[in-house]
């Protein structure tokens, strides 16, 4: 599992970039906003968004020196949801560290994710590219179509596999598909080259949150960030529990039910329903899946010619399938 960080490693004086970058973001009248910026942004990450973006600019051999801020404007998306996601949630913790909503409130935390969203979208204008941005303000609408489906299946047992895949395609899958298709259009790429790296970003981005899912049911705090089985806490019904729950009788499934029907999510049923979802086949079935996908990335890439940003490239993809954070 170490081979996922060592990876990262890789792009070091990339990713040293974009945190410059994103350490002089800042320039509000308003010192509230300057300090959660900075507590959203700057408290680590994996920066996957951005460098995605630069690699798929060095894939179409094309760079400028602008490029790394235009990177920062898909980690501000990614924070401005991830500040919501923690309202919604009431999630405490965020990388290892308080949220922004439980030193701030959720009111400030809203209207800062908000405000990063904001300043991404100014960025975009910036650029000049009306195709640019409007692949940006798509791909928003999406996640917030993936989020707002998820609410909308809090605590769905019946939820299906099918509808699953439509939340993480909107919620995840599509900002990340927008940072390797933009890099194509920054490029000033051919039609089909971007089509082909929407499509690589899309299938890395389902990929990333299959294992993600999988790693709330097998990771561990200290190295996942945030408390495991957090996601059956919220109320949250992915992939690893619909799969579990297809396998169980029908008192089983009711007894899981009961147990979650209180409001404090009693520690011993969340336990219970992470060891059924263990011991079962599931996660074994979701591994084939991501990798299914990361398949489907990689088969993307093939009409590019090969090269050291090709191969960086399909590196990140074994990095999504090995991570354990």
């Amino acid at each position: 599992m170490a081979s996922g960080r060592n990876i990262l490693e890789e792009y070091r004086e990339d990713l040293d970039k974009i945190n410059a970058e994103l350490g002089g973001f800042f320039d509000s009248r308003v010192a509230l906003a300057e300090d959660m910026g900075a507590h959203a942004l700057l408290g680590g990450g994996k920066r996957l968004r951005p460098l995605l973006f630069l690699l798929c600019c060095r894939l179409l051999s094309f760079w400028r020196d602008d490029l790394y801020r235009l990177s920062t404007i898909f980690e501000c998306i990614h924070a401005a949801s991830l500040l919501h996601d923690d309202v919604i949630d009431n999630s405490q913790m965020r990388r290892r560290r308080p949220s922004a909503n439980s030193l701030w409130g959720n009111h400030a935390a809203v209207l800062e994710g908000d405000y990063l969203y904001s300043k991404a979208m100014t960025l975009a204008v910036e650029s000049g590219s009306l195709e640019f941005l409007g692949v940006l303000t798509k791909a928003t609408v999406d996640m917030s179509e993936g989020q707002i489906l998820e609410s909308a299946h809090q605590f769905d047992w019946d939820l299906s596999a099918e509808m699953y895949m439509e939340i993480i395609r909107g919620k995840t899958a599509a900002l990340i598909s927008a940072a390797s298709s933009s890099a194509g259009i920054v490029a000033g790429g051919k039609q089909r080259e971007i089509d082909s790296l929407a499509i690589f970003g899309l299938n890395v981005g389902m990929a990333f949150q299959l294992i993600d899912d999988l790693l709330d049911y097998v990771s561990t705090e200290k190295v996942f960030g945030k408390p495991v089985g957090k996601d059956i806490k919220e109320g949250k019904i992915t992939l690893p529990l619909i799969y579990t729950l297809q396998g169980l009788s029908d008192d089983p499934k009711k007894e899981i039910r009961e147990a979650f029907k209180t409001d404090k999510r009693p520690e011993a049923a969340v336990n219970a329903v992470i060891e059924l979802v263990r011991e079962g086949d599931a996660l074994a079935k979701i591994h084939r899946e991501a990798q299914g996908y990361l398949d489907k990335a990689s088969s993307a890439l093939g009409g590019f010619p090969p090269g050291r940003a090709r191969d960086q490239l399909m590196e990140l993809n074994n990095y999504l399938i090995e991570r354990d954070f």
